[in-house]
């Protein structure tokens, strides 16, 4: 058993990948052997009842290994940077507490950067501003607002990755303030940490993706999609957060009957693959984490984790 060295004398291992990458199952072996517990940094994953579409690891994954910010929200609550964050480090600070050794595991970048880089000192939400440029989403489109944004600051626009929250987050806050989020400073973060990042060749990233999405509706995607549906309506704009998730789009059409499985795994292969791409300039733009094979990463995970 490892783990009882205080947290001020080593970073905190992250292990960051694209999706279907295998970060996981790569987590999971490399917790287990170490005695180590797994704090979750995905955006989806934190919602009971999304288990299939999420990836979400299973009961007896988690009997394996202490997992953490797994299932902590509802379907019907918001869940954002800030709020990960907080929980993270609580989380973080109980397992150290307990002589035990934390490993940050998750694919979603902004949630990672908020660890590393602490969050954006933003002004607080306007709920009068933000409610027109709600309606204005819904009548313009996500186009309109991110062009809007690109023809004053391109890099701010890519930096939101078409996250409609998140853009109507930066149009309020640069009508209020004349800055967007992304040049405000940010709050000192409680930890160190130290990213490992890994991907595949983008053929094989690909196949792992399609099968996957096969595999998840075998084993009823589609039902959870209409599960979700029943009490978030899809159709709400901004979209919630529940509904950002990868494939529970297509997933409900296939539940409706509007859409086959091979139509909605092809689809969302594409949206994923594009996914990948955006996920891998953040690993190596903001977190600036070399890019390792699977074995490399296995092998820099194990020897931070025996440290």
């Amino acid at each position: 058993m490892i783990g009882r060295v205080p947290h001020e004398s080593r970073p905190i291992p992250i292990l960051t990948a694209p999706t279907a990458a295998g970060k996981s199952a790569l987590a999971l072996d490399a917790a287990r052997a170490a005695g180590a517990e797994i704090v979750s940094a995905d955006a989806f994953t934190v919602y009971r009842g999304l288990d299939i579409g999420t990836a979400k690891p299973d009961a007896a994954e988690r009997a394996q290994v202490p997992h953490h910010l797994i299932d902590v929200a509802d379907v019907t609550e918001p869940f954002d940077v800030a709020r990960f964050v907080t929980l993270a480090e609580a989380a973080i600070r109980d397992i150290l507490a307990r002589g035990r050794t934390p490993l940050v595991v998750g694919g979603t970048g902004f949630y990672l950067q908020g660890l590393m880089s602490g969050l954006p000192q933003t002004p607080p939400s306007d709920p009068q501003l933000r409610a027109q440029v709600e309606a204005e989403l819904e009548a313009r489109g996500l186009d309109a607002l991110l062009a809007e944004i690109a023809a004053t600051d391109p890099a701010e626009a890519a930096r939101l990755e078409r996250n409609p929250r998140r853009v109507v987050r930066a149009v309020e806050v640069y009508r209020r303030a004349g800055r967007y989020p992304g040049a405000f400073g940010r709050s000192e973060p409680a930890f160190t940490y130290a990213p490992i990042a890994f991907t595949r060749a983008p053929q094989e990233l690909e196949s792992r993706v399609h099968a996957r999405t096969l595999e998840m509706f075998r084993r009823g995607w589609a039902p959870e999609a209409a599960w979700l549906a029943e009490r978030l309506d899809p159709a709400l704009e901004p979209r919630p957060t529940a509904w950002q998730t990868l494939g529970y789009r297509e997933a409900l059409a296939v539940a409706r009957g509007t859409l086959g499985v091979p139509e909605a795994a092809a689809q969302i292969t594409l949206a994923t693959r594009q996914y990948a791409k955006r996920q891998l300039t953040f690993i190596r733009t903001q977190l600036r984490a070399p890019l390792l094979s699977p074995d490399e990463a296995a092998r820099h995970l194990t020897r931070h984790l025996a440290r």
